[in-house]
């Protein structure tokens, strides 16, 4: 909201829609003044908003919302779905899929995209490249989980490393103890150990199990995977046969992959904007009040570029009211000991969305809800 009309967003010409889609493919940098003086007047500004809503999804479905898909059965119900009944159908598209997620990921290992989401019907995943979040290996959060997800991922992991060999104990040393069995060894030298009840292993295990399902589904399940273990991630996502649902409006349908970039199989996409006028009462009179509604998966790059641009074309003075998807809150967590690494000039975001990125997160398992800038100032809450 503003008290500044946003006639500069409105009804862009032939010309400058394709510019600022040109600009999005070349990952051309929109350098603007500090305050620009006539906004609707200014092509550079109405081209660099057009440039801020591109996204890529796969796979492109026009009739279908395609995110959020957590607790989307409701709005996909009712739509064509022919791949529901069709395995064959959906052998094809979950093909395509696998194509265009490795296209991604190379993409990100070649720092040449910054990050992607993958969006299924039960969590999501967010592949971040080196360099971003204040972490110099290449990064993957997923949330919510459960405790299967979990233990299946754990599976893949070991499976891919190489077995290790066992040391037995060399002649002399004392074969290692439990740690239970340590906790007793006091009780037995007073000769009162055969008296209490060990707590035997199935009953360890169950407690162990109780702790890890209490926290599936919440965001204290989020799980974090680095380095090169994240090619072992998607490897496991591709395979992974739970990664689709087998019944319901989300049946057959792979999952919904968003980037800031172009990749293979990936269709462009631009959010929903539009000008909202209304008049609200301010003490004793009405007064004119304008706002911006931009819907759609908004990501962390665009919301950056559009803020610059309002502070530009806004003098500086506007409010922005945020709506998240709250599963993916929690990855705004910070990653522990890790180092700022600038290391992305050629990602295809600003320079300056890039450093922003880049830096560790504060906001930990909450996101921003309210922004608001006065007099070139931000301020905001969570």
């Amino acid at each position: 909201m503003s008290s500044q009309p946003f006639t500069w967003a409105e009804h862009l010409k032939a010309q400058e829609e394709a510019q600022g889609f040109a600009q999005h493919c070349r990952a051309a940098e929109a350098n603007l003044p500090q305050s620009v003086q006539e906004p609707k007047l200014s092509t550079e500004l109405r081209c660099a908003f057009q440039q801020s809503l591109v996204y890529w999804l796969h796979p492109s479905l026009p009739w279908l919302q395609l995110f959020p898909r957590i607790g989307a059965d409701r709005k996909i119900a009712g739509k064509a779905c022919p791949w529901s009944q069709d395995e064959a159908l959906q052998q094809a598209l979950m093909s395509e899929w696998s194509v265009s997620f490795t296209s991604l990921y190379n993409l990100l290992k070649a720092k040449l995209c910054p990050y992607f989401y993958v969006c299924t019907y039960q969590f999501t995943v967010l592949f971040r490249a080196a360099g971003l979040a204040g972490s110099d290996v290449i990064t993957a959060v997923i949330s919510p989980t459960t405790r299967g997800l979990r233990e299946a991922m754990r599976n893949e992991a070991e499976a891919d490393k190489s077995p290790e060999v066992s040391k037995s104990p060399e002649d002399g040393e004392e074969p290692a103890t439990s740690d239970d069995d340590e906790s007793f060894s006091w009780l037995e030298e007073m000769g009162v150990r055969d008296k209490v009840k060990k707590q035997d292993a199935i009953s360890i295990k169950l407690q162990k199990e109780k702790h890890e399902v209490q926290v599936d589904h919440k965001p204290e399940s989020l799980a974090l995977v680095k380095g090169t273990n994240t090619f072992t991630l998607l490897n496991f996502l591709i395979n992974c046969k739970s990664l689709v649902a087998v019944a319901g409006p989300q049946a057959g349908l792979p999952p919904t992959l968003l980037s800031p970039v172009a990749f293979r199989g990936g269709t462009m996409q631009t959010l929903k904007a539009r000008s909202i006028n209304a008049k609200a009462r301010v003490r004793l009179a009405y007064e004119d009040v304008f706002s911006l509604e931009v819907i759609g998966p908004v990501m962390p790059h665009s919301l950056h570029s559009l803020t610059m641009l309002l502070k530009a074309a806004q003098r500086g003075a506007f409010s922005a009211v945020l709506y998240t998807h709250e599963p993916t809150a929690v990855f705004n967590t910070s990653l522990d000991n890790e180092t700022v690494c600038k290391d992305l000039p050629k990602c295809g975001l600003h320079s300056k969305t890039l450093d922003q990125l880049s830096q560790l997160p504060t906001l930990g398992k909450s996101s921003i809800r309210f922004l608001e800038m006065k007099d070139y100032v931000y301020t905001w809450k969570s």
